[in-house]
């Protein structure tokens, strides 16, 4: 092997590797994987160790090709390895970093991040497919999951809660594509939401009556548009003394609520064997006396018995749904509630839908990563056919060019008086609409 050393001074722009001392990198963790077991995962247990052994193996490769490395540069180099064998990997920075929300992959040296909304892409870089591969299978070793071209496709959780969804050639033809959206512990304030133009005071006030009063909420959106922090900073509305049930594919909502069960999917085994689904969870749940349910999207055969929950027993249940209006949301339950009802009527999932959703919030997010509430909705069944009127809209302002801002629409709203039956205060939120009035 002929190692060269540029010697020059490294430009370390953000996350930026010495890309000249990566085969000394590369030659000296392969010498440190044959030396370690091959289910070797105690890094911080033997932090010391690994430490004087890389430190080593450096002194031993430079002694062997006659180069001489600079403190910073054999730092690096431990420092890189170590993450390797913690299995992050390259991602370290971009894990650790609280403004990344999302890490895109699209092979070894296509890397991208997703902070504030805006995708930019990173100086980043695997190996080599065979480096993502080894990356993919640390993480998922512990799980009891693996990844290869006879099981290209799988979904993973990272220890401190991240997804991470990845397919492997042949399914994609630059290499492995992996897609990481990132666990946010910290939970949304509403006021700043209020601050930050996501919706109006008359807005926040009337989903704090509608949650307080137990009024089903459905909450609409594109990917990334803030349905699950929506829900989160809502919850804090929940009465302590009710219990709430949440269900996912995977554990993104952090409810601000004292009795909360978190109950989350299971994707199948390499054999296609163990699956537990949505519709699975939301069963048990109905025999979990749960004053309320949270779904963290409903895609599926779940839907059904969503609508029954809220019709039944289960006032205050939330959910999110992919859509791009209030109704087109009402449509996509309509049509999921369709095929997985066993031949129901339209009338019947009209009326079903009619009367277990009261309220969708709908969310949009643009191109610059700026996100707010577009509109908020209420639904209602009228001579048999769904009805969706809008209560709030975000409209320009026809007094100052590019401002725009939420306003009420004048619609009467329908649940404020069994709101009130229920003991919600609506004083607040009367003077509020009085000076949010829409003029569209």
């Amino acid at each position: 092997m002929n190692i060269q050393i540029n010697k020059q001074r490294y430009s370390y722009d953000e996350y930026q590797q010495p890309l000249e001392l990566d085969q000394v990198r590369k030659e000296i963790y392969a010498r440190l994987v044959r030396s370690l077991d091959a289910e070797f995962s105690g890094v911080e247990e033997n932090l010391a160790e690994l430490q004087e052994e890389i430190d080593f193996l450096i002194e031993e490769l430079e002694s062997e090709y006659g180069i001489e490395l600079e403190a910073a540069e054999k730092s690096h180099i431990v420092s890189v390895i170590l993450d390797e064998l913690r299995g992050t990997g390259p991602l370290a920075a971009l894990l650790a970093d609280s403004e990344v929300s999302d890490i895109l992959i699209n092979g070894p040296k296509d890397i991208w991040v997703d902070r504030g909304g805006c995708l930019t892409k990173t100086v980043i870089q695997f190996d080599d497919t065979q480096h993502i591969t080894r990356f993919l299978n640390r993480i998922l070793a512990f799980q009891g999951k693996t990844i290869d071209h006879s099981s290209p496709i799988v979904d993973a959780k990272l220890e401190d809660g991240s997804r991470l969804h990845a397919l492997m050639p042949p399914l994609c033809s630059n290499g492995p594509v992996v897609s990481i959206r990132k666990f946010t512990s910290h939970s949304c304030d509403l006021g700043d939401l209020v601050s930050q133009g996501f919706m109006s005071d008359a807005m926040l006030e009337l989903l704090r009556v509608a949650v307080a009063g137990r009024v089903n909420v459905i909450i609409s959106g594109g990917a990334a548009s803030g349905k699950t922090t929506l829900m989160n900073a809502l919850s804090q509305y929940v009465s302590e003394d009710e219990r709430v049930v949440t269900i996912e594919e995977s554990t993104e909502l952090k409810l601000a609520h004292k009795h909360v069960v978190s109950l989350e999917g299971r994707s199948a085994n390499s054999e296609g064997e163990g699956a537990i689904g949505l519709q699975d969870l939301l069963k048990a749940a109905l025999r979990m006396r749960a004053d309320r349910i949270m779904i963290g999207e409903i895609r599926g055969a779940e839907v059904f018995d969503m609508l029954q929950a809220m019709n039944v027993g289960h006032d205050g249940s939330m959910a999110t749904v992919h859509a791009n209006s209030p109704e087109d949301a009402i449509r996509r339950l309509e049509t999921l509630a369709m095929i997985h009802g066993n031949s129901l009527s339209v009338e019947f999932v009209q009326a079903l839908i009619g009367s277990a959703v009261q309220i969708v919030v709908q969310l949009t997010r643009r191109n610059d990563g700026s996100r707010y509430v577009e509109s908020i909705a209420q639904v209602a069944l009228e001579k048999g056919e769904l009805q969706v009127t809008r209560l709030f809209c975000r409209q320009q302002n026809a007094l100052k060019k590019g401002d725009e801002r939420h306003s009420y629409t004048g619609e009467p709203i329908v649940f404020l008086q069994n709101a009130k039956s229920r003991g919600v205060n609506t004083a607040q939120l009367k003077q509020l609409l009085a000076g949010e009035q829409c003029h569209a």
